[in-house]
């Protein structure tokens, strides 16, 4: 009985050393000072941090559900969605090479597999509907293009977080970032506000994205230290913001007829 308990007490420990550092452990359970101020950040920061890695496992999956149940990727600027991937695997390899904590980037792997579907999905079914009077295969769809990206992209992935490339380069990529994200989601802000609809554009996905953002921006600033990390999430924060603000404006509204 003596050997089990210890056995739980050591499991215990060490997951909460994992969580919260030895000495926020020794803070919290051992002296019961739960209003230690850097301990309790370290703690929020962490259960962030979880949460969102959780969180991003589905964040993207009602976007692919409404892409693939309607066949059409209506709305969705593939331009944008590529330099939203850009961004999101620049950061994933900076944040993977640098050491940082899982906790730190972890859902960033989730959201790039997951953004790699859509541009895919977006690929395979065309983004938008073939019009009236247009040429067959103008807007259609193919797979050929989908599987040739999909290709590409997980060479890229490989590369940058292999050890290849070298960090100097990827802490580059990260910096590029910032501009990217402005101006991927502009190109869709900007399509939605010349169709006056969102498209086939996921509520769900766009919200989460928002709220995940604003939650990175303190746990990066607590975990990394890093503030290329922390700029580029405020800025993916006001980005998503405006996209988020759009498809609550339009509600289901659909494309103005040419």
């Amino acid at each position: 009985m003596a050997v089990s308990l210890n056995n739980t007490y050591g499991f215990a420990k060490n997951l909460s050393t994992s969580l919260f550092t030895e000495r926020c452990h020794d803070a919290f359970f051992v002296e019961f000072d739960f209003f230690n101020m850097t301990c309790v950040k370290i703690a929020i920061s962490k259960m962030l941090g979880i949460g969102i890695i959780a969180g991003s496992m589905l964040v993207k999956v009602p976007q692919i559900l409404k892409i693939m149940s309607s066949k059409s990727a209506e709305g969705i600027s593939i331009p944008s969605v590529c330099m939203e991937l850009f961004a999101i695997t620049a950061s994933l390899s900076y944040s993977f090479i640098s050491g940082f904590p899982f906790s730190a980037w972890g859902e960033g792997l989730f959201l790039a597999l997951q953004t790699c579907a859509i541009a895919a999905l977006s690929l395979f079914f065309g983004a938008g509907s073939l019009k009236k009077g247009s040429k067959k295969g103008e807007t259609e769809g193919s797979s050929a293009k989908a599987a040739l990206f999909m290709a590409i992209y997980s060479a890229v992935l490989y590369v940058l977080m292999s050890g290849i490339t070298k960090v100097e380069v990827l802490r580059t990529m990260q910096a590029c970032n910032v501009p990217l994200i402005l101006l991927g989601k502009s190109i869709q802000a900007l399509a939605n506000y010349r169709r006056q609809s969102t498209g086939q554009l996921s509520a769900a996905t766009l919200g989460l994205l928002f709220v995940g953002s604003l939650a990175r921006i303190f746990t990066s600033i607590q975990e990394t230290g890093d503030m290329v990390l922390v700029v580029t999430y405020m800025a993916a924060s006001l980005a998503n913001g405006v996209i988020f603000a759009q498809i609550l404006y339009y509600g289901r509204g659909h494309a103005k007829s040419e």
